[in-house]
């Protein structure tokens, strides 16, 4: 994630924007200076690459008007204004509507390098999640989130091998998706016409192999079900000797004859397995049938685990967050540095399976910003977080009502409004979730 650190400068007094412009271009900022408003709506739009500061009374066109049309166009761009003493009361309202934050004049120049980096923190963000969301969303569709070398082979392979009738062993621990390839290739090819039927091969009782599978007067078996689509062994490595034996021979003669019928009835299905671990040693040493294998290895793959492709875990978790922000009916979470350093620094030994559990945690509120495992949170963290809360839990006991929570908090109105965006409160948000 590149640091972002640009900022338009809009000012009409040409000594005054070029003295901030040389505050700003000291502290490491790369200054955009606009001598208007015009120039600045020329020259920053959606997903300009940093924040605007701007001053409020200015020629043809204010910047009380200029910072609505930058919002306008980019909700979540910080503006921060510079005032005099008696537009106060403008950059007030402002920041109800939105704003960042407001210098009043003179201001030290210390205060403009603070407020500007504290915005140019939350920008790169703000970028960095719309960045994330965009490569989930390009990949939604594909449903197999990632850029790892891995990930992007696999995408290439799942096509070729749904067009083809070859049989499938897919291998990896749990968790990292076997069963949804399998279900990708089944889609991706002529099959998808037809069932895909799952056997969970580890819950099979020896007594009921032969009527699962073949099925009886009143039931169809599995196999029947399968015919023209795709038959899914999951867990293959824990199916019982009776289960693997009758698979073996299935699988060899490629016909079925049910309890009902006189003759076996000729099967058109295409077999994909899965195991946890790899079944070259389980057949060496006699655990798992060779001759299984041999028949389940037309096409083998190999996933791989979470941990060995750490480039996938955050577009990956982004994609898992908005999912379960929809399926519960929540607010998209930001994704924070905390979050960051744990999807980092975690291993994930429950792969995806474990990294779709934490972004519901997320979106449940059940995680705070301090990832597990990772140290104290320095003081002033602490207080914005606990202050944060204090905020958050009056706004909801007040159904949202701000007149009413600011009341509640012996503070003004204007003033819960200064702290919940300083301290990232999601109002609208909070609003979504007391909504019936």
């Amino acid at each position: 994630m590149t640091q972002t650190t640009r900022i338009a400068l809009v000012d009409d007094d040409d000594d005054l924007r070029a003295a901030a412009a040389q505050t700003l271009a000291l502290a490491g900022f790369t200054v955009d200076p606009l001598a208007g408003a015009e120039a600045a709506l020329a020259a920053v739009g959606p997903d300009y690459p940093g924040i605007v500061v701007t001053d409020i009374r200015m020629p043809v066109v204010d910047g009380i008007t200029l910072f609505h049309r930058l919002r306008a166009a980019d909700g979540e761009l910080p503006v921060i204004f510079m005032t005099g003493h008696g537009e106060v009361d403008m950059a007030v309202e402002a920041m109800k509507a939105g704003a960042w934050d407001f210098l009043t004049k003179p201001f030290a120049p210390e205060a403009l390098v603070a407020t500007a980096r504290r915005a140019c923190e939350t920008r790169e963000l703000v970028l960095e999640n719309r960045r994330l969301r965009r490569l989930a969303e390009a990949q939604a569709s594909e449903a197999l989130v990632g850029q790892s070398p891995a990930i992007r082979r696999l995408r290439q392979t799942i096509p070729l091998l749904g067009g083809s009738d070859i049989d499938i062993l897919i291998e990896g621990e749990s968790g990292t998706g076997k069963e949804l390839v399998a279900r990708l290739i089944h889609r991706s090819g002529p099959r998808a016409r037809h069932g895909f039927v799952s056997i969970a091969c580890g819950a099979v009782p020896d007594a009921l192999v032969e009527s699962l599978l073949a099925g009886e007067a009143a039931r169809p078996g599995k196999l029947l079900a399968a015919d023209g689509g795709t038959l899914f062994l999951d867990d293959i490595d824990r199916a019982s000797p009776a289960l693997q034996a009758r698979l073996i021979e299935l699988l060899e003669a490629r016909s079925v004859l049910p309890a009902h019928a006189r003759a076996p009835v000729p099967l058109d299905l295409r077999v994909i397995a899965t195991a946890s671990a790899p079944l070259e040693e389980a057949a060496r040493t006699g655990a798992f049938p060779p001759a299984l294998l041999y028949r389940l290895s037309g096409m083998r793959l190999a996933l791989p685990p979470l941990r060995e492709r750490r480039e996938d875990a955050e577009s990956l978790f982004v994609h898992l967050l908005d999912g379960a922000a929809a399926r519960l009916r929540r607010p998209q979470p930001a994704i924070t540095p905390a979050m960051r350093a744990h999807l980092a620094g975690h291993d994930w030994p429950g792969n995806v399976r474990e990294l779709a559990q934490y972004a519901e945690r997320v979106v449940l509120g059940l995680e705070g910003e301090a990832a597990p495992g990772e140290g104290a949170l320095s003081l002033a963290e602490q207080v914005a977080r606990f202050e944060a809360a204090l905020l958050r839990d009056a706004f909801l006991a007040e159904k949202g009502d701000v007149n009413r929570t600011a009341t509640r908090l012996a503070i003004p109105r204007e003033t819960f409004y200064y702290k919940a965006k300083r301290l990232g409160l999601d109002l609208a948000g909070l609003r979504r979730v007391l909504a019936p």
